[in-house]
């Protein structure tokens, strides 16, 4: 059978784990629709699993995210390390489709086996990824990158998801963006481990710059907290980019010397597996919904013979928890 068809999940691991592009497709086709195997592909992913470095990167639209991902793919592939993609794209809410733009952006790596790239569409998720983000970062991991990067959606204050999937999260910003301004709000720029000023050639690159640091200045940190990096790149011209390598490394570091990056990724794994636990529960409850138990404990919620947390205690115990 053709991998792109292909529900052998062991021959998929194994051909992912080789390096071949359609394995690694076919599973995070398997993982975004939600596929029955799912939980024998994650059974199947998990001892390749753990070993990747998840970073996110996040920002307003326009900053150049895309533009930074790509040289940073080629930053991390001079160093040879293998780089996994995936860019959220936002999806319609009239059709659910998407412009998965970053793969056009992308082509210099096209042909690069050592380099993976996803477009996935957010399919109206909202925190800047697309549920199936998780599944697909392990997909990769097990499939052997190096290097996970995982470009959201243009995001708003509130869309912050990122910093619970990635190691490191980077927020970009750009002068002239009215981020000068969103700097001493709460929201996306609180999420930061490195801030990039992209398009640092621009006017106000400097302003923006003493904004970020004076934020940062005004956080309270106790003894050895890591503090934010701000760098400063043009991405466009590939202006920039060591450092931020540089300062993801050294985030890396302290992460390792702290603790910190074993506490993130029991966070990462415990909000997975929430999820999981939290879309099979709705998909019982929805289950209910179509039979008479749930119609009936709501009418007598609406009679007034019970009270809705009694009805809900109820149907819980008719789900054996």
């Amino acid at each position: 059978m053709p991998v792109r068809r292909s529900r052998d999940v062991p021959l998929l691991v194994e051909r992912a784990r080789a390096g071949d592009p359609r394995a690694v497709a076919r599973l995070i086709t398997l993982v975004e629709s939600g596929d029955e195997l799912l939980p024998e592909i994650a059974a199947a992913l998990a001892p390749h699993t753990g070993r990747a470095q998840v970073i996110g990167l996040t920002g307003s639209p326009g900053v150049g995210k895309s533009t930074t991902t790509n040289e940073l793919v080629r930053a991390l592939r001079a160093r040879d390390h293998r780089v996994g993609v995936l860019a959220v794209d936002p999806s319609s809410p009239f059709t659910g489709g998407a412009i998965l733009g970053d793969r056009v952006r992308m082509q210099d790596h096209a042909t690069d086996p050592g380099v993976y790239i996803r477009s996935m569409s957010s399919r109206g998720h909202l925190g800047g990824l697309a549920a199936a983000t998780p599944a697909a970062v392990r997909v990769l991991e097990g499939a052997g990158c190096d290097v996970v990067l995982v470009e959201t959606v243009g995001v708003g204050q509130a869309e912050v998801e990122v910093a619970s999937l990635a190691d490191t999260t980077l927020v970009l910003l750009a002068p002239g963006m009215g981020d000068a301004i969103q700097a001493v709000k709460a929201g996306i720029l609180e999420i930061a481990d490195v801030f990039v000023v992209n398009k640092a050639d621009r006017d106000g690159a400097d302003a923006t710059v003493r904004d970020i640091q004076g934020m940062i200045a005004l956080g309270e940190r106790g003894p050895g907290e890591w503090r934010p990096k701000v760098v400063r790149a043009v991405a466009a011209r590939a202006e920039g980019i060591d450092d931020i390598v540089a300062a993801i490394e050294k985030h890396r570091g302290w992460l390792v010397e702290h603790g910190e990056l074993r506490r993130r990724r029991e966070a990462r794994a415990a909000a997975e597996v929430e999820a999981i636990a939290l879309g099979t529960l709705r998909a019982r409850l929805g289950s209910l919904r179509s039979g008479t138990s749930l119609a009936a404990l709501a009418a007598r919620v609406a009679d007034g013979t019970t009270d809705p947390y009694a009805a809900a205690t109820e149907l819980l115990h008719q789900l054996e928890l």
